[in-house]
């Protein structure tokens, strides 16, 4: 099943976007839309050299300062409107776009419905800790939530985790501020509650400082928790890059050690580049969606052109599908 790619979406579209989906469509042999206007998208293409690639012409763009909604309702002739529809037509497998995020939820919502039994879809963001990756869950699509909808998210990480990290029996906990079930919110201390109920591998709430100690697979919390988290881990990542380099720069000695562990350097500073992940699905929606940072550049594109088509070759929907309840 082919990939459509919003070739219009991101702060470098479309240059970065369709050099993305080229080395995708080369590397990984993967069928691929370009979903934009095709004039310019031809153009780009021939610059490349690349041939085999479909282009399907959308003559309008959903801007990033458009109200998301709005945008949905009015632009129907836009890349990310007519991207989502080829999903919904069977045209495409899966959906990928660096633009406007409210706006591929929305749309999301809008024209490929709801997995049947989900209340919320959620995103899952996947983080790199030196006992493998773990995945957060929701990063930033709901900002408030019920207990019901942290317990349906566990079981999307869950699914998840399984189908696409290849985890047997995942670990799923709730993000709160101590292990102890008495602490946390309202929130959490129900969302618990309702976890032991469930036949999921679930082991109690989880610190902060969990995140990196492989005490879990899965963390569990609301989108305005995961956003900040995913956030400042990001943050953080770039800040220890930047001491690192400060440090090495300060002695001659440390400069020659640097040029000794270079390698090393270069594989840790890999690891926590997030477009070595490209981008983030949109769980428990009909199809599948990845959403990408609107920075996003060729080699995050690919990546996440590579995630949307694990997506559809693992067959997350189906077994999202399969557990809901």
């Amino acid at each position: 099943m082919k990939i459509a790619v919003d070739a219009m979406g991101g702060d470098h579209a479309p240059g970065e976007v369709i050099r993305g989906a080229v080395h995708a469509f080369r590397e990984h042999d993967l069928p691929i839309v370009l979903v934009g206007k095709e004039e310019v998208i031809r153009e780009e293409l021939r610059r490349t050299g690349a041939k085999g690639i479909e282009v399907q012409h959308a003559s309008d763009v959903v801007e990033m300062y458009d109200s998301p909604g709005v945008a949905i309702r009015k632009k129907k002739d836009s890349s990310l409107r007519v991207g989502l529809n080829l999903v919904a037509e069977g045209k495409a497998a899966s959906f990928v776009s660096a633009g406007n995020s409210g706006a591929v939820m929305a749309g999301a919502l809008l024209i490929l419905k709801k997995i049947r039994g989900v209340d919320r879809p959620a995103i899952p963001a996947t983080i790199p800790t030196p006992t493998g990756p773990i995945v957060l869950i929701d990063a930033g699509a709901n900002v408030e939530c019920k207990p019901y909808n942290l317990v349906q998210f566990g079981c999307m990480g869950d699914a998840y985790a399984r189908k696409i990290l290849g985890i047997s029996r995942p670990r799923v906990g709730v993000v709160s501020i101590g292990e102890e079930d008495s602490k946390g919110t309202d929130l959490t201390r129900e969302t618990s509650s309702l976890f032991r109920k469930t036949d999921l591998n679930f082991v109690g709430n989880l610190e902060g400082r969990d995140f990196f100690a492989g005490k879990a697979d899965v963390f569990v919390c609301d989108g305005f928790v995961g956003n900040i988290i995913l956030k400042t881990m990001e943050g953080m990542a770039t800040a220890l890059l930047d001491f690192l380099r400060e440090e090495i720069l300060k002695s001659q000695m440390a400069k020659v050690g640097a040029v000794l562990a270079g390698g090393a350097i270069r594989r840790v500073k890999r690891k926590l580049d997030y477009a070595e992940y490209g981008g983030a699905p949109l769980l428990g929606v009909k199809g599948g969606v990845v959403i990408c940072h609107g920075s996003s550049d060729a080699r995050a594109m690919k990546n996440a052109i590579r995630s949307a088509d694990s997506l559809h070759r693992h067959g997350v929907e189906e077994e999202i599908a399969r557990v809901i309840f």
